[in-house]
């Protein structure tokens, strides 16, 4: 089954590089790829000790970076290579991580995954939450280095779980040790007959409580905010603009806005600000001083987000009602109520906080307006449900320090 599994990735992959020459995405995808053994062989010697992490992308590498930060403390004289699957996580990181190498990861052939590690020669692999390579685990299986899976959650119905999925089962099971977030997923891999598991939880929620240790002041949300209600808006897409939009024409008070949309091409940009009737800025238009009848700023960059969500009563968190949920924790993390669109199904700490009431989905419009309005106007309320947030953070923290203890088990 491995050499059909090999095939397909080695027809997949040709198929790819004709795509690339018409689709810019697909194309970053594969030309990022062609200097991945140049850059290992320049930045590696047969010296070096390495630890490898793996992410997909933008997300997983948020759910690795405590592990990662944790390792090159307490590893010093190790060198991290961490690899991204895709071009959404490499190209935002691939200057800006702790990690002392970053690039692609080499497609899952049984030639590349051999090449990689023979150039490597990692002395761990640390895979993120779904990054399950059968030839790359075949490979370390074969050369006895030991590789973990963390922060994993598993379903029913994926392809481990089915009749037909021997071949990915036994993938699983050349894990040293795989840490899930949650008990049914310890449960779903113990009835397939894996046995070297753990229930750890998610990482991403050590990496959100280092976030109120570090200094969150922004100058100019200290003068735009002037301790009024303040709704950030994170990670928008138009489906939520529509309703934000909408919310800040028609109120009648003095509160304020942040909207920092997903997309921030500046024609997107432009016509987000002209659809909005109330006196508005860009982020790269404020002048020195902010005048004090400035309603709603629009953050046309990025990297400011986490911080801006410190001075917020409330938060909306965009994609819920478009290609998938932005992180919720950024802002939960500060005891705040969070509002999301209604598609947020598989994402276990959205779930947990929906149900305790922590974090609010809406469906439209009317909804939208009620629940925003009733929370302005109850600071009491909103305090209580941000506290449910902050409170199931810091509940469930502490994953790092689990996977870190079997990580020196293997080092």
């Amino acid at each position: 089954m491995r050499y059909i599994y090999s095939f397909i990735v080695f027809i997949s992959w040709q198929i790819l590089k004709l795509v690339a020459l018409v689709n810019p995405k697909i194309s970053q995808f594969v030309s990022g790829r062609k200097e991945v053994f140049d850059v290992l062989k320049n930045r590696t010697s047969e010296t070096d000790k390495v630890l490898w992490i793996h992410a997909a992308s933008l997300g997983e590498y948020e759910q690795g970076l405590p592990i990662l930060e944790r390792l090159k403390l307490e590893y010093p004289t190790h060198k991290i290579l961490l690899t991204f699957f895709s071009p959404s996580g490499y190209e935002v990181k691939k200057d800006s991580s702790p990690a002392d190498i970053t690039t692609y990861l080499p497609i899952d052939t049984p030639k590349k995954a051999a090449m990689f590690l023979d150039t490597v020669k990692p002395s761990l692999a640390i895979f993120i939450k779904y990054e399950i390579w059968p030839n790359y685990l075949h490979m370390l299986n074969k050369r006895k280095i030991p590789a973990l899976l963390i922060s994993a959650r598993f379903k029913p119905d994926k392809i481990f779980f089915k009749s037909y999925g021997g071949f990915m089962r036994s993938s699983l099971s050349q894990f040293s040790h795989i840490f899930v977030q949650d008990d049914n997923s310890y449960m779903l891999l113990k009835n397939i007959g894996i046995e070297k598991v753990s229930v750890a939880g998610d990482t991403r929620l050590d990496r959100v409580l280092e976030i109120l240790e570090q200094d969150n002041s922004l100058g100019f949300m200290d003068q735009f905010q002037q301790r009024k209600n303040c709704l950030v808006a994170g990670s928008t897409w138009p489906e939520d603009e529509k309703l934000l939009v909408e919310f800040i024409n028609n109120t009648k008070g003095d509160e304020k806005f942040v909207i920092a949309p997903h997309n921030i091409n500046g024609e997107h940009i432009q016509n987000l600000k002209k659809s909005i009737s109330k006196k508005t800025l860009l982020y790269t238009d404020l002048p020195k001083q902010i005048s004090a009848d400035i309603q709603v700023i629009i953050i046309d960059t990025i990297g400011l987000l986490t911080k801006i969500y410190s001075y917020a009563n409330i938060a909306y968190v965009g994609g819920g009602f478009a290609t998938g949920l932005h992180n919720t924790l950024e802002p939960a993390v500060f005891g705040i109520p969070v509002i999301i669109g209604p598609n947020y199904k598989g994402f276990l700490e959205v779930e947990d906080l929906v149900q305790l009431g922590g974090i609010l989905p809406i469906k439209n419009q009317k909804e939208f307006n009620e629940v925003i309005n009733q929370l302005f106007n109850n600071a009491k309320e909103s305090s209580s449900i941000g506290a449910i947030n902050s409170q199931y953070i810091l509940n469930n923290k502490g994953a790092s320090i689990q996977i870190m203890e079997g990580i020196r088990t293997l080092l």
